[in-house]
């Protein structure tokens, strides 16, 4: 696949410390990627790399035209996916995680962004028919952010992290409204949009990690509540 000066996909991959996968997962994807008929640009969102993340991911846009790194200088997923959002140039945009790059959940989620039946896609790891077989306390961590999403903020859907696909006019102006960043930006462009009368449509996903996660999920607790009570403010007290 050769870079278009407009591509018709943007695909959006936010990196932290991941020299160990990051040369082999880009490289299988942009061959699977052969199998698509349309263009398509790679950008990988880097945040705060502590490793060789930054020099790899350099090393892979001067090998493949269609692909580029963006860093944002703290490790910070949100803002990083954010500013790969708003900068994405395709009609179309895919927000991946690096140790997932689920080209069938690309096939299925275009599908129903080309036809009409939706403007934003989310691969639910919990609705029926997905696959969730990540370690028992990653899949409860789920289950517990979801809860207090539907209980905090009212929101209808089963997941809001991981795999994502949206025409990028009608979710643009929404990840531009977005307050918090971290881990729970994820959460509130989705929460946003669906909120905004946003054509949503969930699909069940497969989720089978490459490597544990880069942050340990201990770690993440206390800025999951800190952003979840900002979160809280931002969509039921500033609308």
């Amino acid at each position: 696949m050769t870079n278009d000066p407009q591509p018709r996909v943007s695909i959006i991959i936010p990196v932290y410390n991941e020299e160990a996968i990051l040369q082999t997962a880009v490289v299988d994807l942009i061959d699977r990627l052969r199998e698509f008929d349309w263009t398509y640009e790679l950008c990988l969102a880097e945040n705060g790399s502590k490793d060789r993340t930054v020099e790899v991911g350099e090393e892979l846009a001067r090998r493949f035209p269609q692909v580029s790194i963006r860093s944002v200088g703290e490790p910070n997923y949100g803002l990083a996916l954010r500013r790969g959002i708003l900068a994405a140039r395709g009609e179309y945009v895919i927000c991946d995680e690096i140790d997932l790059c689920d080209t069938d959940f690309y096939r299925r989620a275009l599908e129903a962004l080309e036809t009409k039946q939706a403007d934003f896609v989310v691969g639910s790891k919990v609705m029926a028919g997905a696959s969730d077989e990540r370690p028992l306390f990653r899949r409860m961590g789920t289950v517990v952010i979801n809860g207090m999403l539907r209980v905090a903020l009212g929101f209808r859907g089963t997941d809001t992290h991981g795999l994502k696909a949206f025409r990028r006019a009608s979710v643009v102006d929404v990840a531009n409204a977005c307050l918090v960043d971290k881990d729970l930006f994820a959460s509130e462009l989705v929460i946003r949009a669906e909120r905004g009368g946003v054509r949503m449509m969930e699909i069940p996903v497969r989720v089978l990690e490459k490597r544990p996660p880069s942050i340990g999920l201990t770690r993440r607790v206390p800025n999951v509540l800190k952003n979840l009570a900002r979160l809280f403010i931002a969509i039921r007290i500033r609308g």
